[in-house]
């Protein structure tokens, strides 16, 4: 099977459906695995992008939070929110089969504190320079969680069985 023609496949319809151009196939030993398109028009949820829904799948799936062993193939380099959790479940591989510079003149999603263009700028200040208002309130019973966490899981700080560097 062709794994990019069915991203494109699956991005089209959605268009014709309604939907944003978007979609994610996640591919293990030769077969879909998970698959989706983008379903925030269609849902009124921003974080429906078509990688988390075939992340969630996929991991369901497999009972894992992690994807090590697939390949995921996206319609467009992921955005910013997509991009953090595909460092998160670790595939092996991700194929993105455009840019976008090269989708801009037909698409745009700039939002009141989110620009694609500049969004990485952006990320990489500190937390009380970004445009995002937010506010840092401290408080230790916060840090007592983890605190917690530690204790139940034998004093290890790092979650079992997930892939690290």
């Amino acid at each position: 099977m062709d794994f990019a023609q069915r991203t494109i496949d699956l991005a089209r319809s959605n268009v014709t459906e309604g939907g944003r151009p978007f979609s994610t196939v996640i591919v293990k030993d030769g077969e879909i695995l998970a698959e989706s398109a983008n379903k925030v028009a269609q849902t009124s949820d921003p974080t429906a992008h078509a990688e988390i829904l075939a992340i969630r799948e996929a991991c369901t799936k497999l009972g894992t939070e992690h994807l090590v062993g697939t390949t995921v193939y996206v319609l467009a380099h992921p955005c910013p929110m997509c991009l953090g959790a595909l460092y998160y479940c670790s595939p092996d591989k991700v194929v993105f089969l455009t840019t976008r510079d090269a989708y801009e003149p037909h698409y745009v999603d700039d939002r009141k504190y989110f620009e694609l263009g500049t969004f990485y700028a952006e990320f990489a200040k500190d937390w009380d320079e970004r445009r995002l208002p937010m506010r840092y309130e401290p408080h230790e019973a916060a840090v007592d969680v983890y605190r917690l966490w530690q204790e139940r899981n034998g004093g290890e700080r790092r979650v079992a069985g997930v892939p690290t560097a």
